[in-house]
C-alpha cells in the first residue's frame, strides 16, 4: 500500500538546564557542519561516501558522536546536491554571472541555530506520557516534556515513521516529526475540476468558484507598511516588534492555502472528479515585471498550495495533473481561438472570434480541466511537477 508522508510539530518544554543543553548541541553540530562545508568545498569532494572517508573521526573528535556525525555528513553532502541541482537548472543565473560565480565561490554555511535530524537511535518518543527523551553534547536526557494539538497527538501515536528534526526559533524549541499515512487507492475520475491560480484570486475552479486573495493582500500590504516604518523608526523596541511580527504573514498564508485546497479537494472529491493544476515552476525567473509587482509575485505561495492540494488529493484517492499553463489565459474556452487581445482585463475575457464572455480566471480554469482531462484520457499518471 502506497503512503504518504506527513509532517507533525510539537513544542518542547524544557528546563533552562535542558535548554541550555539543547543550544550547545545545535551549536556544535552546526560548527562542524560548516568545518565539513569548508573542508569539502576546499577538496572539491562532497559526496556523503567522500566526506565520510576523510572527516568522520574528526567529527566525533567535536563532540559528536557517532549517529549525530553522521546526520552531519548527510546535511552537508544534501545542501551540495542541492546546490548543484540549482546550477544545473538555472536558477542561480548563467555561467559567469555575479550571482552564480558569488555562491560557486565559497563554501556553504549553517547558521549556529538550524535544525539537526535525529533518528530513533539518538531520540525516542513516549507519545503517552508526551515526552522525548534526547541525545545531546551533554549525554542523554530523558523525560523532556512537549506538547502538540490531539490531531497531532495521535499521528504520533500511529503513524510516525522515521527521523525527527530538532530546531530553534524565537526563545522556542520545536521537533518535527515524520509520520505515514495510508494513501486511499486511486479512483478513475469521471472529469476534472480545473484550478487557475493568482495573485488577486488565488484559486479559480472550472465551476466559477473564486478563492479571493482580497483579504490575504491586503494583510501583507499592511505588514510591508508596518515593517518599513519600523526599520525606519531602528529603536530597539521596533527592533522587538519587527522580531515579533515576522512570520505572521508566512503564517497567514500558509492558514489561507490550507484551507483553500482542502475545499478544492473536498469538491472534486464529492463530485468524483480529478484535479488540473498550472505547473507553475520555474515562473519567478521566467517573468519580469515593475518593482511594485515584484513584491506581490514573490509573495505568492503558489507552491504551497499546489503541495497542500497534491497531498490531500492522494490522501483522498484524487488524481491530480499540473499542465503546462501557455495560454490559458489568452485561449477561449468556448471555440479554442488564441490572441492576446482576448483577455482584456485583469477580471475580463471576451472572445475576439466567437464573441464568448466570462470572468478571466474562469476561463483559463476551463481551459486547464479540458488540458488534464486530455492528458488523462492519454494516459498521463497523477503527479506533482518537480520542485524548483
Amino acid at each position: 500500500m502506497m503512503r504518504v508522508k506527513l509532517v507533525v510539530q510539537v513544542r518542547l518544554m524544557p528546563t533552562p538546564e535542558v535548554a541550555s543543553a539543547l543550544e550547545c548541541t545545535l551549536r556544535t553540530a552546526n560548527d562542524a557542519a560548516n568545518w565539513l562545508s569548508r573542508q569539502a568545498h576546499e577538496r572539491g569532494e562532497t559526496s556523503r561516501k567522500a566526506l565520510q572517508g576523510f572527516a568522520y573521526r574528526d567529527l566525533k573528535d567535536r563532540g559528536l558522536s557517532a549517529q549525530p556525525a553522521l546526520h552531519v555528513l548527510r546535511k552537508v553532502a544534501d545542501a551540495y546536491t542541492t546546490l548543484r541541482a540549482n546550477i544545473r537548472s538555472g536558477n542561480l543565473g548563467k555561467p559567469g554571472s555575479k550571482r552564480r560565480s558569488r555562491v560557486e565561490g565559497k563554501p556553504i554555511g549553517f547558521r549556529p541555530d538550524a535544525a539537526q535530524a535525529y533518528d530513533d537511535r539518538c531520540l525516542s518518543w513516549q507519545v503517552d506520557e508526551q515526552t522525548v527523551s534526547i541525545w545531546t553534547t551533554a549525554g542523554r536526557i530523558r523525560g523532556v516534556r512537549f506538547i502538540c494539538s490531539e490531531q497531532t497527538h495521535k499521528l504520533l501515536a500511529e503513524r510516525r515513521k522515521g527521523e525527527s528534526d530538532l530546531f530553534h526559533r524565537d526563545g522556542m524549541w520545536f521537533l518535527i516529526a515524520t509520520c505515514e499515512v495510508p494513501e486511499s487507492e486511486q479512483r478513475e475520475p469521471t472529469d476534472f475540476l480545473g484550478v487557475d491560480l493568482g495573485i488577486v484570486n488565488i484559486a479559480t475552479t472550472s465551476d466559477g468558484k473564486l478563492h479571493a486573495g482580497r483579504e490575504l493582500n491586503r494583510y501583507r500590504k499592511r505588514q510591508l507598511a508596518l515593517r518599513a516604518k519600523l526599520q525606519k523608526k531602528g529603536t530597539k523596541s521596533a527592533k522587538r516588534v519587527l522580531k515579533r511580527q515576522r512570520r505572521k504573514e508566512q503564517r497567514k498564508a500558509t492558514e489561507t492555502n490550507h484551507i483553500i485546497s482542502k475545499r478544492i479537494v473536498t469538491e472534486a472529491e464529492r463530485t468524483g472528479r480529478g484535479i488540473g493544476m498550472e505547473d507553475l515552476a520555474g515562473i519567478r525567473q521566467r517573468v519580469r515585471l515593475r518593482k511594485p509587482q515584484r513584491v506581490a509575485l514573490h509573495s505568492w505561495a503558489f507552491a504551497q498550495l499546489g503541495r497542500f492540494v497534491e497531498y490531500k488529493a492522494r490522501r483522498a484517492g484524487v488524481p491530480v495533473l499540473f499542465v503546462d499553463p501557455a495560454y490559458t489565459s489568452r485561449m477561449c474556452a468556448e471555440c479554442g481561438y488564441t490572441d492576446k487581445l482576448n483577455r482584456l482585463s485583469q477580471r475580463r475575457f471576451a472572445c475576439q472570434s466567437c464573441g464568448f464572455v466570462d470572468h478571466a480566471d474562469r476561463n483559463a480554469s476551463r481551459n486547464i480541466r479540458a488540458r488534464a482531462w486530455q492528458l488523462w484520457r492519454s494516459g498521463a499518471e497523477s503527479h506533482a511537477p518537480a520542485p524548483t
